[in-house]
C-alpha cells in the first residue's frame, strides 16, 4: 500500500508550515479530527490558525496573508459553505493580479461531502461556482499524485487555486488509470466522486455487454482535455460527462459543449439533480450513483439519447 491522499496532504502541509513560511487557516481544526486527518498536529506557533465560526471572515484573513507572502492554505470544511466564503475570494483574490498587478495566491481546500444527513447547507460539490469568474484555477484531485501535481502548480504560480476535494478520496492510496477498450460504445469523462461511482458503473455495464472508455478529469479550469479523450469520442461518437456538482449550468454541461466542438460525438451531462438536498436519506442529493450512471449509459447506447 502507498501513502493515502490524506497522508499526502498532511505531509505537504507540514513542510509548507515548517519550511516554507506558510500558514494554514480553518475552522475547528482540532475539534473534529484534524479535518479528516489531513492537517498536521501543529500549533499556532507553527502557523495553524483557528478561524472564528463566521464564514465571511476567514477568506479575508487568507487574502491578507497571501498579500504579505505567506502563501496561505485556506480550508473550507464543507463545500456548501462556499456560498458564504466565496465573495472575498472571487472579488479580490481572483481579480487582484489582473486589476492591480498584485498577486493573491490562496490555496483553497474546499472539501465536498454528501450523504450522512448533513442537509441542504453543507452538502454537495460546488466547484462550478469558481469556474465561472476569471482569475482562479479549479481542480478536483482524487489521488495522491494528482494532489501533488496541483500543489506543485501552486508553488510555481502566483494565482489562487480552488481545490475541490472530496472526503471519499482521503483514504485512496493508489492512482486511477483511464480505461480504454477497442470495442467501446461510449466515452465517459468523470469528475470528483463521480469517478468512484463511474468505476463501479463500468463493471455493471461490462457485465451487461457494454464496453466503455473511462477518463478521469483533474483540471476543470483551465479545462485540460487530452488527445486520447478526443480520439475516444471520435471512435465512439457518444459521450457522457459525470460530475458531483449540478449539471444545469454546471461543469458537466460546459464540458459536454466544449467536447462536442472538438469531436463528432453527441455528448450528455449527468450531475446532481435539480433539487435541494434534504436531511432524510430519501431526500439526499448525491453524485450520480453507479446505478444511475449504468441506467443512463445503457439508455444512451440503446437509443442515442436519454431521459435520465
Amino acid at each position: 500500500m502507498g501513502r493515502t491522499l490524506a497522508e499526502t496532504i498532511t505531509e505537504r502541509s507540514r513542510w509548507h508550515l515548517q519550511e516554507n513560511n506558510g500558514i494554514l487557516l480553518a475552522q475547528c481544526v482540532r475539534a473534529v479530527g484534524w479535518i479528516g486527518g489531513t492537517v498536521p498536529h501543529l500549533t499556532e506557533a507553527d502557523g495553524v490558525v483557528e478561524l472564528p465560526i463566521c464564514d465571511v471572515s476567514g477568506p479575508g484573513f487568507a487574502c491578507g496573508a497571501a498579500l504579505v507572502g505567506r502563501r496561505p492554505i485556506l480550508i473550507i470544511r464543507y463545500q456548501g459553505f462556499m456560498w458564504y466564503d466565496c465573495p472575498t475570494l472571487i472579488n479580490y483574490a481572483a481579480k487582484s493580479k489582473e486589476i492591480w498587478g498584485v498577486p493573491c495566491p490562496v490555496f483553497i481546500r474546499s472539501i465536498a461531502m454528501e450523504g450522512n444527513g448533513i442537509g441542504p447547507v453543507a452538502s454537495s460539490s460546488h466547484h462550478g461556482m469558481f469556474m465561472r469568474p476569471p482569475g482562479c484555477a479549479v481542480v478536483a484531485p482524487m489521488t495522491p499524485n494528482e494532489w501533488d501535481e496541483i500543489w506543485k502548480w501552486y508553488l510555481d504560480n502566483d494565482d489562487p487555486i480552488y481545490v475541490s476535494e472530496h472526503r471519499r478520496s482521503f483514504s485512496i492510496d493508489h492512482e486511477m488509470s483511464n480505461a480504454i477498450n477497442p470495442n467501446s460504445k461510449i466515452t465517459i469523462l468523470a469528475i470528483s466522486s463521480g469517478r468512484l461511482n463511474a468505476l463501479e458503473a463500468i463493471k455493471l455495464l461490462e457485465a451487461d455487454g457494454i464496453e466503455c472508455d473511462l477518463f478521469h478529469q483533474l483540471w476543470l479550469k483551465p479545462f485540460k482535455v487530452k488527445d486520447e479523450v478526443i480520439e475516444s469520442l471520435t471512435k465512439t461518437k457518444l459521450g457522457l460527462v459525470v460530475d458531483s456538482d449540478f449539471s444545469i449550468c454546471g461543469p458537466s454541461r460546459s464540458f459536454a459543449y466544449e467536447l462536442m466542438h472538438k469531436s463528432p460525438a453527441k455528448i450528455y451531462a449527468l450531475g446532481l439533480e435539480d433539487r435541494t438536498c434534504g436531511v432524510a436519506p430519501e431526500k439526499e442529493n448525491c453524485a450520480p450513483s453507479a446505478k444511475r450512471i449504468f441506467l443512463c449509459t445503457k439508455e444512451l447506447v440503446k437509443n442515442g439519447y436519454t431521459t435520465i
